[in-house]
């Protein structure tokens, strides 16, 4: 099945490019496990969930990691009827999403109460959205109630739900959102944008 995602860095800062090429260089673990295409708007990154959401935390903490405001926009998603499969994606529809809802929420919250701090504080929002399927409001429901459960849920906003913490914590929140719900044969996407070190509080 395929899996990707389009990401865009944006450093708030007059070395926006050193800033830019050096946090690239996050991405140089994970190019024989991923399809990178890098281009004047975006990256690319197509492969397996897991490493596409552990590519684009590396990406965003090399850049956050310099103290400047840092953003990252990003549109993931799986299943798309419109892309071919990709060996590379390594995507196992039994796997994550098949199993029964509580079960599902229950790994997605051990999975981010595991995951390794980076000591970078993050706010992140995003909308999921869950295609193709007669059962989509049961998965986001589901998702919901993951989220308010995660440790990382800050409020829901329109059109999307904010989460802040470690960057660790949120990009975990993230991916098991995107992993964990949604028809495991159907098209799920996600709207993203994570920030860092923004001069204006919540």
């Amino acid at each position: 099945m395929f899996s990707g995602a389009q990401v865009s860095l944006y450093p708030m800062s007059g070395n926006f490019v050193g800033i830019i090429l050096d946090a690239v260089k996050a991405l140089d673990p994970y190019r024989d496990r991923l399809r990178i295409e890098t281009d004047d708007i975006s990256t690319l990154l197509v492969g397996p969930p897991d490493i596409l959401f552990a590519a684009m935390h590396d990406l965003f903490v090399a850049a956050a990691k310099t103290g400047e405001h840092c953003v990252l926009s990003a549109a993931v998603s799986r299943g798309c009827p419109g892309e071919p499969d990709d060996v590379i994606c390594g995507v196992n529809p039994s796997l994550g999403q098949a199993e029964p809802l509580a079960e599902r929420i229950t790994a997605a919250l051990a999975a981010v109460e595991t995951t390794t701090e980076t000591g970078q504080p993050t706010a992140a929002q995003f909308s999921l959205y869950v295609m193709g399927t007669g059962t989509h409001m049961d998965e986001i429901y589901g998702c919901i109630d993951f989220l308010k459960r995660s440790g990382t849920f800050d409020r829901a906003k329109n059109f999307c739900t904010r989460l802040s913490g470690d960057a660790g914590a949120v990009f975990a929140t993230i991916r098991e959102a995107f992993y964990r719900f949604g028809d495991p044969e159907g098209h799920v996407t996600l709207d993203i944008t994570a920030s860092a070190n923004s001069p204006t509080k919540a």
